[in-house]
């Protein structure tokens, strides 16, 4: 029930600070590291990851993060080499109401198609990180920071999908469909403005 409750408060909460482009500290891990939890756009779509590789099971578990975390890194060395991603923001914006939407959908789909879906998304992320990221070896912490956090924030979408089908039983995976339901109209909500 607390963890239900935490999630609620997590999707109704007013978003106190976007962690995109030009906001923030960019230098050292613990500055990487608390860029992704800097936003609500950004948690939700970390966390939507999580709950959509729980959805699809099996080797999605793993591969399906490991996909975003890669190809946030490939952003991350466009962003940082200063190559123009269009639509970033947009990008970012959307990309908990469709992962979550995905997650919500609840149908079997190729793990290698999850894994695009969400290596899409992950380019705007990680472009977003790199087009602030500093030259010198700093930044290389800085992206170590936001590696390491945006991994815990999947780990703890799969870790709680898990926690709910423990504590309800055969209906963990709908709970988990719901949850993301909830990412994706968190979503709806940021680019509509109301959070």
């Amino acid at each position: 029930m607390r963890l239900i409750i935490a999630l609620a408060v997590l999707v109704l909460s007013p978003t106190l600070a976007f962690a995109h482009t030009g906001v923030g500290h960019t230098a050292g891990f613990f500055h990487g590291f608390e860029h992704p939890i800097g936003g609500l756009d950004h948690i939700l779509a970390m966390v939507a990851v999580g709950v959509f590789a729980y959805v699809l099971g099996g080797r999605a578990l793993w591969l399906v993060p490991l996909s975003f975390v890669g190809m946030m890194i490939v952003g991350f060395i466009l962003g940082a080499a200063q190559i123009d991603v269009p639509f970033v923001e947009l990008g970012i914006a959307l990309s908990s109401v469709v992962i979550g939407a995905a997650a919500a959908w609840g149908r079997p789909m190729p793990v290698a198609a999850a894994m695009a879906l969400v290596g899409v998304f992950a380019i705007f992320h990680g472009h977003a990180h790199g087009a602030e990221m500093p030259a010198d070896a700093s930044g290389f912490s800085y992206a170590a920071g936001f590696a390491v956090s945006t991994a815990l924030l999947h780990l703890a979408g799969i870790a709680a999908s898990f926690g709910i089908a423990r504590l309800i039983g055969r209906h963990g995976k709908l709970a988990a469909q719901i949850a993301g339901g909830a990412f994706a109209a968190g979503g709806v909500g940021i680019l509509a403005g109301w959070l």
